[in-house]
């Protein structure tokens, strides 16, 4: 399949993306990825996309499919497996069901928050248990809620949760936390935060009717005893893993996996390929700010391309 720009990734900036370079005529088509609709799609209530007072998170990504469709890009279902130079100035793609021939590339493949592995933590995914504390944590207001992780991200998950939640549960598997000294100090100086020192998350539970989040069984690693604490929130703060193993031939990648950008830009260290989205954002992973990304890559691309013609 040929196309002047070629769109990895379905979520807020991949469909941000695709609206503006389809009204700039760039045709341009979406290859969808394994999670179309990007992280979203897992979400439920989604209270701060602006425009949206409340909507459900797999119906907006819906609605952003619809509306760069009815613009004009092609949005098809399939994986990208691999990316590479082709004939110097053009790329080739290669996906499940097709090959695609490109003049530019915009990545937006997203990251992904990386999870304990836990059934019953899949189980209530959206009905109180989260990545995201800047998404969901007003839903918590004067109500209990742990945060699972000793790093920078549950630390500062943690702190903002506190403007939301009576209590704050921090657990972490060692004795010691990761997370930056002044972060620290900042924790331990909060009487809403106790710490829970070397255990693990056992299992979460809930009732079915309504969905929800009642408490969980943290296990010891010294003693290896079980404990059952009440909670109505779980936050899993331990790391995201942008999507971006296939392009690390093809573009410079930092040491955690992000794809690097020119400042102010979405420009990579290749021509004609652009990143949008979580896979170079590692400060905000907000859908508005994906979406603004986007648009940002889709804009950057047509500049490309008309340089290119002239």
């Amino acid at each position: 399949m040929e196309t002047k720009v070629l769109i990895i990734g379905s979520g807020a900036a991949g469909y941000s993306a695709a609206i503006y370079a389809a009204r700039a005529n760039l045709e341009p088509i979406v290859v969808t990825g394994m999670q179309p609709g990007g992280q979203l799609t897992i979400t439920t209530d989604v209270e701060n996309y602006p425009g949206f007072a409340l909507i459900q998170g797999p119906e907006l990504m819906e609605q952003m499919r619809i509306h760069a469709e009815n613009v004009g890009a092609k949005v098809i279902d399939d994986h990208i497996k691999n990316v590479k130079e082709y004939n110097k100035s053009r790329f080739k793609s290669t996906g499940n069901i097709s090959d695609y021939y490109s003049d530019a590339i915009i990545i937006a493949a997203g990251a992904q928050a990386k999870w304990l592995g836990l059934e019953s933590e899949k189980k209530f995914q959206g009905y109180g248990v989260s990545a995201c504390a800047t998404c969901d944590g007003a839903f918590f207001r004067n109500k209990v809620v742990a945060v699972v992780g000793g790093g920078n991200t549950a630390v500062e998950e943690a702190i903002f949760l506190t403007r939301f939640a009576e209590k704050v549960i921090l657990i972490h598997r060692r004795d010691v936390l990761r997370a930056e000294k002044v972060m620290q100090d900042r924790l331990f100086n909060n009487n809403k935060i106790e710490i829970i020192w070397n255990h693990v998350v056992e299992e979460i539970l809930g009732t079915e009717n309504p969905k929800k989040v009642t408490s969980m069984v943290i296990k010891s690693i010294i003693t290896r005893s079980l404990q059952e604490i009440k909670v109505d929130g779980v936050f899993i703060a331990i790391g995201h893993a942008p999507n971006t193993a296939i392009f690390k031939s093809l573009v410079e990648i930092d040491d955690q996996g992000y794809i690097i950008t020119k400042p102010g830009t979405t420009l990579t260290s290749k021509d004609g390929v652009f990143a949008a989205g979580d896979v170079q954002d590692k400060v905000y992973r907000q859908a508005v700010v994906a979406a603004g990304t986007g648009c940002m890559a889709a804009l950057d691309a047509e500049k490309f391309l008309e340089s290119k013609d002239s």
